[in-house]
């Protein structure tokens, strides 16, 4: 399975070569503009729009259900859901503005590095949640105010509870490599999946990419999207997972499915994905009442009670039983980082497993 799509840099230059030109990078940081509050005007100003088009990168039934929330909250503007992996969606916005075409109110993507590459484009209108404002932590805020970090999630091992002991089962990525689990693995893909991209370079930075050569040699079966291995695990195809969603985990455990979490002793990838509107959005007021929506401690707290992730809103709780991030050795975020070597990650991935 090798995925039939140009490099970042590629799609970087399409961007620019394409039917419109971006504003230039901001040379300098602006003030964040004021924050943006819910009123009669902006849910009235939404429903003449009628419409909300959301590109987003989180697991379909949980961007369906939130969908059905801000409908059911909003009668009158129907929330249209386009989901995909984030490298797909990476591309996918790169392709449509180099034809000049405007499609999607909000962008969420799997891969923060992205939302580096669209500001540096020009493509992001300033816009702040006031819940943004009031309840997330600085460092989890754009400074220009062009985007915030709506979710975070963990990229984890997990195994199935039906085939493999709790005494047997892998407790680092280290343990991975037995020959034991040759042919009992699952994993996404990093050239699909913004979540496995970044969990790919934190993982390689922390170990080195001697890990991924030697991971390679255990046949492993190679999926998409980081949703993907948890539920090839419930289903009993893989034994391990080496990476995937933590909260797909969540959700299938809870269902009653013979799933387990593993946080490697080595630490675990930790994955935030942005949330921003664009400047050319086709439904530019119900592109802010949704941003504002996403943001907010209701949707927060159905993300993380029903979606299984985890919210920076600091009036959102965890869900009791699941364990508390600040209990969890985690491996450093680094959007850049992730942005300048996406390439390259690809290549070496590509090269030792052969997809």
């Amino acid at each position: 399975m090798q995925p039939d799509k140009p490099g970042r840099r590629q799609i970087l230059k399409g961007l620019t070569a394409g039917a419109i030109v971006l504003a230039a990078p901001l040379r300098t940081a602006r003030a964040a503009p004021a924050p943006g509050k819910i009123t009669p005007e902006l849910i009235e100003a939404a429903k003449k729009e009628g419409k909300a088009v959301w590109y987003t990168a989180v697991d379909l039934p949980v961007a369906e259900r939130i969908a059905k929330s801000f409908e059911a909250k909003y009668p009158g503007i129907d929330m249209r859901v386009e989901r995909s992996g984030g490298e797909r969606i990476f591309q996918r916005v790169g392709q449509e503005y180099a034809s000049n075409i405007h499609a999607v109110d909000v962008l969420h993507s799997s891969d923060a590095a992205h939302f580096i590459v669209w500001k540096r484009d020009g493509i992001f209108a300033p816009y702040v949640p006031e819940d943004v404002a009031l309840h997330y932590p600085m460092e989890q805020r754009d400074p220009d105010g062009l985007f915030a970090s709506w979710r975070v999630w963990l990229s984890v091992i997990g195994y199935n509870t039906k085939l493999v002991k709790a005494t047997d089962a892998p407790k680092s990525f280290a343990d991975l490599l037995d020959p034991k689990w040759m042919g009992k693995i699952v994993k996404g893909h990093p050239g699909y999946s913004g979540t496995i991209m970044t969990a790919t370079f934190q993982i390689s930075r922390d170990l080195g990419w001697e890990y991924f050569e030697k991971l390679s040699r255990q046949k492993v079966m190679q999926v998409q999207s980081s949703a993907d291995p948890p539920k090839k695990l419930a289903l009993g195809e893989r034994a391990v997972m080496a990476d995937g969603n933590e909260y797909n985990l969540f959700q299938l455990k809870e269902k009653g499915e013979p799933v387990e979490i593993v946080y490697p002793t080595e630490g675990t990838p930790l994955i935030i994905g942005p949330s921003g509107v664009p400047k050319d959005a086709p439904h530019p007021n119900a592109a802010r009442l949704l941003q504002s929506y996403l943001f907010s401690a209701e949707a927060q707290q159905l993300m993380v009670d029903f979606g299984g992730l985890r919210s920076f809103h600091a009036q959102v709780k965890d869900k009791p039983g699941r364990k508390p991030l600040r209990e969890i050795k985690l491996m450093k975020d680094d959007p850049a980082a992730v942005e300048k070597n996406a390439d390259e990650i690809k290549a070496h991935y590509s090269k030792y497993f052969k997809v």
